[in-house]
């Protein structure tokens, strides 16, 4: 299924929370979605007959310096096609809906996110720490992340 048909599937079934379709420059295309949605559209991407997106190769963070996103993109093993799904968050207290349960190769890499980010997933099954100590202070990936001199008295 072309990234066209998809984006006109998801965007018939939930409407307003279907922003746009990235086709220019993406690959594969993304499909931005609202935040509050994720998991609902992600049941649908997973579950509809037409779609079987039965795998998620990969989630990750991103830092446009005024917002976040999450992007998350997505195969279908048994169909064939590729899509990517996207949701942009807010600098201040981002978060979206966990789709560990959807697809549970989500939960090691929501936890990436939230390490990296400071990305809040609610729901998720294991929402720590996982390349980081539990005391590390900030979220290094964010690009107005200060690398501190010290820690624990070891010149980082």
């Amino acid at each position: 299924m072309e990234p066209k048909a998809i984006f006109e599937a998801v965007k018939g079934k939930f409407g307003e929370a279907v922003v746009e379709l990235q086709e220019e420059g993406f690959r594969p295309a993304f499909v931005v979605v609202s935040p509050e949605s994720v998991r609902e559209i992600s049941l649908f991407l997973r579950d509809d007959p037409a779609m079987k997106f039965d795998s998620l190769m990969c989630l990750s963070g991103v830092d446009y310096k005024d917002r976040f996103a999450v992007a998350y993109h997505l195969h279908s093993l048994e169909i064939g096609h590729r899509i990517g799904v996207k949701a942009y968050l807010p600098r201040e207290a981002p978060s979206l809906p966990s789709v560990d349960g959807v697809w549970p190769a989500a939960n090691f890499q929501e936890r990436e996110a939230f390490d990296l980010y400071g990305i809040v997933f609610p729901g998720s099954k294991d929402l720590r720490r996982i390349l980081l100590p539990e005391d590390w202070v900030g979220y290094p990936l964010r690009k107005d992340y200060k690398y501190p001199e010290f820690y624990h008295g070891i010149k980082v």
